[in-house]
């Protein structure tokens, strides 16, 4: 007997008073069309998947210096026309990197969005990769990066992904390092361009004042006749193993100020599982706004941080739940980190409050529908599932939040950021790092020494070193 067949997946939709279809072109490239008349307006975003996660080492950083190339001329447009173009027209353009994809998008008039059609078929393949141009970008990313060396939060967040995922690349920054910068050549940024930037690696999404049968016709013109290139299987690097962790890690550094920087990190899951969902609830219950539990008690009621926020930063292939603390001025980095463990310990026992539950479903509902107020807010989060995931997460993801009871919660809190499972990172003042132990025993459990693992996944791009970086040009 025969296993039964799945039922196809819809290729429409409807959200926030869009239609959406889903499209594919011959060469392979997928479009979205959200049509929606509200506002004369089109956001036009085009989507790679390719990130930093795609980067062997030798490669790290190419995927967000080849963003910044790409705004520095093609066949047809040149040096600095993008902008020109843009800025003529009475529009707006940009682009970011994150460790799975690298997107870029204008917003333009309904009567003369196809102008960024143009320019992105030309530099799809027509970049020109000019040497002098190619030196002179490389400064301004260096620059970027010698900038976040001065965050302390950056090199504190950068230092724990770095252990929590050993051998996968999501353990380096998006921005990557300076040596590897430094030896990049045009050849090299040539061939990592020809791997990864074609239509069968591509996905367009248009929303706003389009009609779906125009709009798919336009978009056929300008990339129709562009060869689909070379599978994504076949241009991948090879990435290490994604181990479970075994044991708590401790991570120390010093910075020259007073403050007392906590980051705690727990490897997760990949985006859209459904422990992705229940854990944008986690974060909700924990950090989010006045009334969530780690700011009502560590900073409104104790006094024990000045800060706190957590962020459930979801990936292609795994992915990272952030704690960051900040303690208050006398207070001791060992009692912070008690009184946030005590927190975590009480989500992982006990059920939280029906209220509370509802208070956080609302809070990620209300999100969810002003991330969609704007052509270009409802491109972005259509495109960002599309290549990550699947778009269809966009339209079915308040269903399976709401969906979730209380003992899941629970239940992911206590599977998800068990102790033994998670890196803790403290920057301290230089004489307070040098009198700390490496380990420490957290309060009412058995000391965990750090051991080594094999291996080691925001938003979508959401927090922490995951957080995307977005191009300065």
């Amino acid at each position: 007997m025969s296993a039964p067949r799945k039922a196809p997946r819809r290729r429409t939709a409807e959200k926030a008073g869009a239609r959406i279809s889903e499209h594919r072109l011959d060469n392979g490239l997928r479009v979205l069309i959200a049509e929606r008349h509200t506002d004369p307006v089109v956001a036009v975003m085009t989507w790679y998947q390719v990130g930093a996660r795609n980067e062997s080492e030798r490669e790290a950083g190419y995927s967000h210096f080849l963003e910044h190339l790409m705004f520095k001329g093609a066949q047809r447009f040149g040096r600095g026309e993008v902008d020109r173009l843009t800025t003529v027209l009475g529009g707006s353009n940009n682009a970011f990197t994150s460790y799975d994809h690298t997107a870029y998008w204008f917003e333009l008039a309904s009567d003369r969005w196809e102008h960024a059609l143009e320019m992105e078929a030309d530099r799809m393949r027509g970049l020109t990769l000019d040497p002098v141009e190619f030196d002179s970008e490389r400064a301004v990313v260096l620059e970027e990066l010698s900038m976040g060396l001065d965050d302390p939060w950056r090199a504190l967040s950068e230092s724990v992904q770095a252990a929590l995922f050993e051998r996968h690349p999501y353990r380096r920054p998006i921005i990557g390092h300076p040596d590897s910068l430094a030896a990049a050549t045009v050849g090299d940024l040539r061939a990592y361009y020809d791997r990864f930037y074609h239509p069968a690696n591509a996905l367009i999404v248009l929303a706003g004042d389009v009609r779906k049968r125009d709009a798919l016709a336009r978009v056929r013109s300008h990339f129709g006749g562009i060869p689909a290139g070379t599978p994504v299987a076949a241009a991948d690097c090879f990435r290490g193993e994604l181990a479970e962790p075994r044991g708590e890690k401790r991570v120390r550094m010093s910075w020259d100020d007073r403050a007392q920087r906590l980051c705690i990190a727990w490897p997760t899951v990949p985006v859209g599982t459904d422990d992705d969902f229940r854990l944008d609830l986690v974060s909700t219950v924990l950090a989010s706004g006045r009334l969530s539990r780690l700011h009502r008690r560590l900073v409104l009621d104790r006094g024990l941080a000045t800060s706190v926020s957590t962020s459930n930063d979801t990936r292609v292939e795994s992915g990272v739940f952030w704690l960051f603390a900040e303690a208050a001025q006398g207070v001791a980095a060992e009692e912070l980190e008690r009184a946030v463990d005590a927190e975590l310990s009480e989500l992982a026992r006990d059920l939280v409050a029906p209220a509370e539950l509802r208070r956080a479903k609302k809070i990620l509902a209300s999100s969810e529908h002003y991330d969609a107020e704007t052509a270009s807010d409802l491109a972005e989060q259509l495109g960002e599932y599309a290549v990550d995931a699947d778009w269809r997460l966009c339209i079915d993801g308040q269903g399976r939040l709401a969906a979730v009871t209380r003992s899941q919660l629970r239940d992911a809190a206590r599977r998800l950021l068990a102790p033994d499972r998670r890196v803790v990172g403290w920057s301290l003042p230089a004489e307070v790092a040098d009198a700390w132990p490496a380990v420490r025993p957290a309060a009412g459990r058995r000391r965990t020494q750090a051991r080594s693992r094999k291996g080691a996944r925001a938003a979508r791009g959401r927090g922490g070193s995951g957080a995307r970086t977005r191009g300065s040009r």
